[in-house]
């Protein structure tokens, strides 16, 4: 005790007022510098048992709070917050946090009276589960924007059902197994495990063995997690390489457009927790990208396959010796996408070299499907009527006719040539229906145009055609062409037609050249014209005498030259 002017002061120690703590929101507890509990407020008391005054920090609070008091306790300067002799120098320790029971706290420190540190102890249960929530959200939607990256990338069925596979085995569960419908009597199956490759089989098995993945094929809603036992599972399901117990099971369909693409099976083993009622919605909502993804693939295999069985009969046919004469051809439609167009020919083999050829060779307005689609009718009809091919005319009055009566407003152009060997020579008869005129470069180098001509076909009620004959001579050749050769824009500023001048000139250069080596040259010196410029159609065929007359070999092993 000491005494100032006659008033004695005794010095004390100050304690918090309890009846303040009691007000506070959260559970408060303050403690000294040696981890002994001086006042715990009500809600702290009824948080942690044995909370009291006098207690040791260590002995009543969970370990995390532990540790936490030594460390500010360690921190002498720590400041109380708020307090105006805080300097920006002094730091201030985080706020430590864990779990109390089932709840997850965070914990405050701040300085009190007499170096006392105050705790106080906030709720942030709601707010932690809210986080993880939202970052659970964040992840699947990247996984599902990157799952539809992967799975469209492709437009390969068998490559979408290992992806499939894959990302699920991945992301989801321990396995996954992709089902799709039978094939015959055997169900096609990629197993994939988590961080393995995919395996692909068939599979001759019943899918009623598993629960709900019949009903998951036929596009039934999915079977409940917890309503399938994993031990009634049959081996066919489970993949080669897995041999743990299986804790959890999924089976969901995968919906496609209109028909149902497969279904889904994912396990879980014993050492992961089961699969959630949330999961479950989560792998619905991938099975159903995965599922438009496969059932867009499949759908694109089978128009592909039904394309290509549509197409096969309207491409061009490959040309080649034929009783005694070359036959070549070329044939590159307008749009580098395309296979086919508006411009055609064909060949049609006499019954025996008594017998001429038919050679056919024509260009449909228009480009594109639409085009192709009316040069395949006129094909077929022309093959129909090649019983009366002798009679150009006739043919062409009947497929005129045939034109007219479609519901097809395009028309077409023709030229015909009847192509028979008669001893060195090839006799040709050409008719034209609105078709440039054929050209005939001779063996020394100079090319005639034949003066055939008649109307274009699929336009008028009756039609003209006008016949000539031509005599090839051993390595003369005859040049049928469309349009698109001499109406092709380019040239050095791309805006000049390659013309008919240009195209005999290049013509004369062929002179003695075999039927293929005439058609390349020709298609070449269209292409370099050209460049990159857009282009119609272009269709021809060389029609060429061949020689027959060989020189001794000049080494006694191969043919010598052809002589005329």
């Amino acid at each position: 005790m000491a005494s100032t002017e006659g008033i004695s002061v005794t010095r004390t120690r100050r304690r918090p007022r309890t009846d303040l703590w009691a007000l506070a929101p959260y559970p408060v507890i303050v403690a000294d510098e040696a981890g002994t509990v001086v006042e715990a407020n009500p809600a702290a008391t009824l948080l942690l048992e044995g909370a009291l005054p006098g207690a040791r920090m260590p002995d009543v609070v969970p370990a995390w709070l532990a540790r936490g008091h030594a460390e500010v306790i360690a921190h002498t300067r720590l400041p109380t917050r708020g307090s105006p002799d805080a300097s920006p120098d002094e730091k201030v320790l985080p706020p430590v946090s864990g779990r109390i029971s089932a709840q997850t706290y965070e914990a405050h420190a701040t300085r009190g009276h007499d170096e006392l540190v105050v705790w106080w102890l906030v709720d942030d249960t709601d707010r932690r589960l809210a986080e993880e929530a939202l970052a659970t959200e964040r992840e699947r939607t990247r996984f599902l924007a990157e799952a539809s990256n992967i799975l469209l990338a492709s437009l390969n069925s068998d490559r979408c059902m290992d992806a499939t596979a894959q990302l699920a085995a991945e992301y989801l569960a321990d396995v996954a197994i992709v089902v799709t419908p039978t094939s015959g009597r055997r169900l096609p199956m990629a197993h994939a495990i988590s961080g393995q490759d995919v395996t692909r089989t068939l599979v001759a098995a019943d899918p009623a063995q598993v629960p709900g993945l019949s009903e998951a094929l036929q596009g039934f809603p999915p079977v409940p997690s917890r309503w399938i036992d994993p031990a009634t599972l049959p081996g066919w399901i489970l993949p080669s390489g897995f041999t743990g117990p299986i804790r959890s099971v999924v089976v969901t369909p995968l919906p496609g457009h209109g028909v149902p693409a497969g279904a889904m099976v994912l396990l879980r083993g014993t050492d992961r927790a089961e699969f959630s009622e949330n999961e479950e919605v989560f792998a619905r909502l991938f099975a159903a990208r995965a599922g438009a993804a496969l059932s867009a693939s499949r759908l694109y295999s089978e128009q592909s396959a039904i394309t290509q069985t549509l197409m096969r009969d309207l491409l061009p046919p490959r040309l080649r010796h034929l009783h005694g004469v070359e036959f070549a051809g070329g044939y590159r439609p307008a749009g580098a996408s395309e296979r086919v167009g508006g411009d055609f020919y064909d060949v049609h083999p006499g019954s025996s070299e008594a017998e001429a050829s038919l050679v056919v060779l024509g260009d449909v307005c228009g480009k594109g499907l639409d085009a192709a689609i009316l040069t395949g009718k006129i094909r077929n009809t022309l093959q129909a009527l090649t019983p009366m091919a002798a009679d150009h005319e006739r043919m062409l009055q009947l497929l005129n006719a045939a034109l007219l009566t479609s519901h097809h407003t395009r028309f077409a152009t023709m030229v015909m040539a009847s192509v028979q060997r008669t001893e060195s020579q090839v006799r040709l008869r050409l008719t034209s229906a609105g078709h440039p005129s054929p050209l005939v470069v001779r063996t020394d180098g100079a090319v005639e145009e034949v003066p055939t001509h008649g109307t274009l076909i699929g336009a008028l009620d009756t039609i003209e055609a006008h016949t000539v004959e031509v005599i090839l001579d051993p390595g003369e050749t005859c040049l049928l062409y469309t349009d698109g050769f001499t109406e092709a824009r380019g040239g050095p500023l791309g805006d000049e037609l390659f013309g008919d001048e240009r195209l005999k000139r290049a013509l004369s250069e062929c002179a003695g050249m075999p039927a293929e080596a005439v058609v390349e040259r020709v298609q070449m010196l269209a292409s370099q014209w050209l460049r990159d410029g857009a282009h119609d159609d272009m269709a021809v065929v060389a029609i060429t005498a061949p020689r027959t007359t060989h020189l001794s070999a000049v080494n006694g092993h191969t043919r010598g030259r052809y002589t005329a």
